[in-house]
């Protein structure tokens, strides 16, 4: 008698772009100062404004050392796909706290909740996205991976990856 085998792991693509996470409330990185866990945020606004955009002003701000600093305007936001050489957040460069080097390539993720999505589709055994008459679908942050970290041949290094970053938050 046949065994029944398990369903697959089922991933949907929510499509977010890479603004989606790089404009979230925070975004982890390692403090200039003293090389420990920091975090980009937006500055605080105005009660009856709820948007948070990619171009509102940030801080980093270090709770290990007390470090506080203000984007200048003229500093250029910069952002990054994998695949790219550095791995720095988009509004102070500084490097990102959520990277680790596989023998493929780097991964790296912008917050928690990105680190979250690159697990579950990783994981994922069927995984499934949006018809591309959609085009902003096929621009998105998943669309957008490198073949080697979408391969099913590479999901074991690849999650062991993920949870090394996942180890090294700070709560």
């Amino acid at each position: 008698m046949p065994t029944a085998s398990a369903p697959p792991l089922r991933f949907r693509d929510p499509g977010h772009d890479k603004y989606h996470f790089a404009s979230s409330d925070r975004v982890l990185v390692c403090c200039p100062r003293c090389e420990q866990q920091a975090q980009v945020v937006p500055e605080p606004r105005e009660a009856d404004d709820a948007t948070l955009t990619w171009s509102a002003e940030r801080r980093l701000v270090c709770r290990h050392c007390g470090l506080s600093r203000k984007r200048d305007k003229t500093w250029p936001i910069t952002f990054h796909w994998y695949g790219d050489p550095e791995m720095n957040d988009p509004y102070f460069q500084a490097p990102l706290w959520l990277q680790t080097r596989t023998r493929h390539g780097f991964l790296w993720a912008y917050t928690p909740e990105h680190l979250d999505l690159l697990r579950r589709y990783v994981q994922a055994t069927l995984r499934e996205h949006d018809p591309w008459y959609e085009p902003w679908r096929k621009m998105g942050a998943i669309g957008r991976l490198p073949a080697w970290i979408k391969q099913a041949k590479n999901r074991d290094e690849v999650l062991r990856g993920l949870d090394r970053m996942r180890e090294s938050l700070v709560s």
